[in-house]
C-alpha cells in the first residue's frame, strides 16, 4: 500500500499556490460553504408564477424529527377533508400516525429478531436488524398506518416537545429493542416460544411512547367552523371513522414510481422489499421506470388536480434560505477550484452519494415554450420560515436528478406500466432497498 512522501507532498504543495485558490481560502475562512457555492443570478430564473397550481392549505412543521414521508401523506389527506368539510386552514396530527409508527416499526424489528434468530450476528441479515429503527419511511408505510389506524385531526392530539424533537426518544428505543433482542435469541435457543416475552416487550414500549407523545385517543369529538362560519360537530370518532368519513380515499390505488438506474435494478422492474421500519408482513412495492416516464406520470396527476407525493435528496444542490434546489445554483465545483462532483443518477446511488432523504408534495408545474417542464413548486413540511413561506421549487434540472420516487394513481399508468404491476414482483434484500 502506497504512502504519502515528501516529493508528493510538494508536488501538492506546489499545485496549490496559485492565487485564486489564496482568494478563495480567504472566502472560505469565515463564510458558510453553502452561501459562498450559491448562484443567485441561477435561482433568479427560477423565480415567477407556474403552468399548474394546486391551491394548498398551509405549511406544516416536523420540527426536528424524520416525519417527512409521514407530512406529506397527511399534507394530501388533509386536502380532502378540508374540501369536505368547507375549511380555509387544517392539519392532522403527526404526533398520532407517530405514535403507532413507533409501535410497528418495534414489533417488525422484535418478529425479525425471532425469524433470524438461528443466525450469527455476522449475518448480513442480523447486521441490517440491529441497525435499528428511527423516524423515516415510505409512503407505503403510512398508507399501512393509516389503514390501520385512520387519522385524527392535530387539535385532538397535539405535538409534544419529543414527538418533535425525537433523536433521545429514538436512542432510548434503539437500546431497549436490542436488549430485547438478546433475551428473544436467548429464549429461542433455549427452544422456548418467544412470543409471551415478545409481547410484555411491546407493552413496555407502549408505556415509554405514552410518557413522551401521550396517549392516542380511542374515541374524540370533532368540532369545527367552516367557510361559511356553519358550527358542526361530530361526536365519537374514532381514526378509522375519521378517515373513512371525511378522507374517504381509496390509498390502494396509489404506486410508488421509482428511478433507480442502477446495475442491480433494471427499468420496468416491480419489485418489493420488506424494510425494517414496516409493519410486520408488510413490504414495500414500487415500479422502476425511467425518469422520463416517472415525471410524465407526476405531471398527468398535477393536471388531474392532484399533488404528488415525491422523495429526492434534499441535501443536493439545495439552499434552503432561498427555496430553490437547482444544480446551476450552487457551484460547488469553482468554489472548490474547478473540483468535478460530476456523477451519474446510478452512479450516485450505487455508491452510496444520495439517495431519498426527504418527502414532500409536488403541488405546481411551469412548461417552458417548447412545453417541457422547467420548475417544479413543492410544499415542504419546515415551517413557514424556510424557503417562501414554506414553499420550494426545483429545477428541470434537479426533478431529472435528484427526485428518486413520486407516487402516482394507478389510473394514470399506461397499459404496458400497468401489464408491468400485474406481473410476480421481484423481491429485493432490504438493505437495498433502504437506500435505494
Amino acid at each position: 500500500m502506497n504512502e504519502i512522501t515528501t516529493a508528493l507532498l510538494a508536488r501538492f504543495r506546489e499545485n496549490a499556490q496559485a492565487g485564486a485558490l489564496r482568494t478563495l481560502h480567504a472566502a472560505a475562512a469565515k463564510t458558510e460553504l453553502k452561501d459562498l457555492a450559491f448562484v443567485p443570478e441561477a435561482a433568479a430564473k427560477l423565480n415567477g408564477d407556474f403552468s399548474i397550481e394546486l391551491k394548498t392549505r398551509g405549511v406544516t412543521w416536523q420540527k426536528k424529527s424524520g416525519r417527512c414521508w409521514m407530512f406529506a401523506v397527511m399534507n394530501i389527506l388533509r386536502e380532502r377533508v378540508s374540501e369536505t368539510c368547507k375549511l380555509d386552514k387544517f392539519e392532522l396530527s403527526g404526533n398520532y400516525l407517530a405514535f403507532y409508527d413507533k409501535l410497528e416499526k418495534a414489533n417488525n424489528f422484535l418478529e425479525l429478531v425471532i425469524a433470524h434468530a438461528g443466525k450469527p450476528l455476522s449475518d448480513r441479515m442480523n447486521e441490517y436488524i440491529l441497525g435499528g429503527v428511527g423516524d423515516g419511511g415510505y409512503w407505503d408505510m403510512a398508507t399501512d398506518l393509516v389503514k390501520k389506524y385512520g387519522v385524527v385531526p392535530a387539535s385532538v392530539m397535539p405535538e409534544t416537545w419529543q414527538s418533535t424533537h425525537t433523536a433521545t426518544f429514538l436512542d432510548l428505543l434503539n437500546t431497549l429493542l436490542r436488549k430485547d433482542a438478546a433475551q428473544l435469541r436467548a429464549i429461542v435457543a433455549r427452544g422456548e416460544d418467544p412470543q409471551p416475552a415478545k409481547e410484555e416487550m411491546l407493552a413496555e414500549i407502549y408505556r415509554m411512547e405514552c410518557i413522551a407523545f401521550g396517549q392516542p385517543p380511542e374515541r374524540f369529538d370533532f368540532e369545527y367552523r367552516d367557510t361559511d362560519d356553519v358550527y358542526h360537530c361530530d361526536r365519537g370518532l374514532s381514526g378509522r371513522t375519521f378517515y373513512e368519513k371525511y378522507v374517504g380515499d381509496a390509498l390502494d390505488d396509489y404506486i410508488t414510481i421509482t428511478n433507480h438506474p442502477t446495475h442491480g435494478l433494471p427499468m420496468n422492474l416491480h419489485y418489493v422489499f420488506h424494510y425494517m421500519g414496516s409493519m410486520a408482513n408488510r413490504d414495500v412495492i414500487n415500479l422502476n421506470l425511467t425518469e422520463a416516464e416517472m415525471e410524465a406520470l407526476a405531471i398527468r396527476q398535477l393536471q388531474d388536480g392532484e399533488p404528488v407525493w415525491f422523495g429526492c435528496d434534499s441535501g443536493a444542490c439545495g439552499d434552503r434560505g432561498e427555496g430553490v434546489w437547482d444544480p446551476a445554483s450552487v457551484d460547488y465545483s469553482g468554489l472548490m477550484g474547478g473540483v468535478d462532483f460530476t456523477m451519474s443518477k446510478g452512479d450516485r446511488l450505487e455508491y452510496h452519494e444520495s439517495y431519498a432523504t426527504h418527502a414532500m408534495i409536488l403541488v405546481g408545474v411551469n412548461f417552458d415554450e417548447t412545453g417541457r417542464p422547467d420548475r417544479w413548486k413543492i410544499e415542504n413540511s419546515w415551517g413557514e420560515e424556510a424557503g417562501r413561506k414554506g414553499y420550494f421549487v426545483c429545477s428541470e434540472a434537479y426533478f431529472r436528478e435528484f427526485v428518486y420516487e413520486v407516487i402516482v394513481r394507478k389510473k394514470h399508468l399506461s397499459e404496458a406500466q400497468r401489464r408491468l404491476l400485474e406481473a410476480e414482483p421481484v423481491r429485493i434484500q432490504p438493505w437495498e432497498g433502504d437506500w435505494l
